[in-house]
C-alpha cells in the first residue's frame, strides 16, 4: 500500500508519502509535525525557541527534539567554520523577516534588532535538559528545524509500521526504507530559475536539501532580500549562486551544508561539499550547473516520476 498527504505547517508545504503501515499513520504525521512547531517557532510567543531568546542568558528547560535540534546546530556550525550559524536570528530580523513568511510585506524592510551571533557561546546540559543563549543572542532554527523535523518524521512513522517513509518538510527530504514499488525513492531537483528539473537523484536512504535566493524572498525590486544570512556580514549572502543542493545522510546536515556552501561561494562551496563529506549540486545566477565530484553517483540515467525536492 502507498498513501500520501500535503498540508501547511513551519510556514511551508509538507509533503509525506508511506509505503505499507496504516493509513492513519498519515494523521500521526500532521500531529507530530504541529508538535514540533509549537516548540520551535519563533513566532509563537509560548514556544521553546521563543523562551530561549526571551530568556537570553539564562538556563531554560527544553524537550529532548528541541535538545536535539540545538546540539545539531552548534555540531553543523562547527563542521562549517561557522559559515552556517544558526545565531544570526538578528540578522534576519534586520533584513525583515520579522514575522511568518506570508505575512511579510515591504513595509517590514529595516525592522531593527539588537541582536549579535554567537553559537560557540551555547551552553548545553544534557543531564539537566537545558540551554542557554548567550545574552544578546537569538536562536533562529530556520532550515535546519526543517530539516531535523523531517528527520524525525521519518523515523517516528517507521518506528509505528511504516515500511518506508518520503518525508518534504519545505523543500528539505528525507527517504527511508522501502521505496515505491520496492525501487528508490526518485528525486527531483528543481532549477531556481526556470522551475523545471535540473537533476534527478535516486536514493535508497539519505536525504536532499536546496538552499535557494529565490525561495524566501521579499521586499521592493530595487532592493530584494533572502534569508540566507551571511555570517560574515550579516546581510543577505551575494554570492553569485542561485542555489545549493546537498545529498547527505540526513536532513538536518543535508539543509547546513546546503546553506553554507551557497554562503560561500561557487569555489569555495564545492569545497564545503567534500570537507564535510556531502555530494551536491551548485547553479550560479547565470543557471550554469556544478556537480560535485561524486555527485553523479546519485544522478538517474534516465528521470523517472519523481518527488519534487523544492
Amino acid at each position: 500500500m502507498q498513501a500520501e498527504t500535503r498540508f501547511r505547517a513551519m510556514g511551508s508545504d509538507i509533503h509525506v508519502v508511506l509505503v505499507g503501515g496504516s493509513p492513519s499513520l498519515l494523521e500521526t504525521a500532521r500531529s507530530f509535525v504541529d508538535c514540533l512547531e509549537s516548540r520551535w517557532s519563533r513566532f509563537r510567543p509560548a514556544s521553546e525557541i521563543s523562551l530561549l531568546n526571551q530568556l537570553a542568558g539564562v538556563p531554560v528547560r527544553v524537550s529532548s527534539h528541541t535538545m536535539g535540534l540545538v546540539r545539531r546546530a552548534i555540531e553543523g556550525a562547527r563542521a562549517t567554520e561557522g559559515r552556517f550559524d544558526p545565531t544570526v536570528l538578528g540578522a534576519v530580523i534586520r533584513a525583515g523577516y520579522d514575522r511568518s513568511f506570508e505575512l511579510l510585506t515591504d513595509a517590514t524592510l529595516d525592522s531593527g534588532s539588537p541582536l549579535g551571533f554567537g553559537f560557540e557561546r551555547i551552553v548545553l546540559d544534557e543531564a539537566a535538559s537545558t540551554v542557554a543563549l548567550p545574552e544578546g543572542v537569538g536562536f533562529d532554527p530556520g532550515g535546519i528545524g526543517k530539516g531535523y523535523a523531517a528527520d524525525l518524521l521519518a523515523e517516528e512513522l517507521l518506528s509505528r509500521g511504516a515500511a518506508g517513509v518520503c518525508a518534504n518538510v519545505g523543500g528539505d527530504l528525507r527517504v527511508e526504507g522501502e521505496g515505491p514499488n520496492g525501487e528508490a525513492w526518485t528525486v527531483a531537483i528543481e532549477h531556481p530559475s526556470v522551475g523545471t528539473p535540473v537533476a534527478t537523484v535516486g536514493l535508497r536512504s539519505g536525504a536532499v536539501a536546496t538552499s535557494a535566493r529565490t525561495r524566501r524572498a521579499w521586499g521592493p525590486p530595487g532592493d530584494r532580500r533572502h534569508h540566507l544570512i551571511d555570517p560574515s556580514t550579516g546581510r543577505p549572502a551575494r554570492t553569485g549562486l542561485a542555489s545549493a543542493t546537498v545529498v547527505a545522510a540526513e536532513a538536518w546536515q543535508a539543509e547546513v551544508v546546503a546553506k553554507a556552501a551557497f554562503v560561500a561561494g561557487l569555489s569555495e562551496g564545492l569545497f564545503v561539499l567534500a570537507s564535510t563529506g556531502t555530494e551536491g549540486l551548485l547553479v550560479d545566477d547565470r543557471g550554469s550547473a556544478y556537480p560535485s565530484f561524486g555527485f553523479h553517483r546519485f544522478t538517474e540515467a534516465k528521470p523517472t516520476p519523481a518527488l519534487k525536492e523544492a
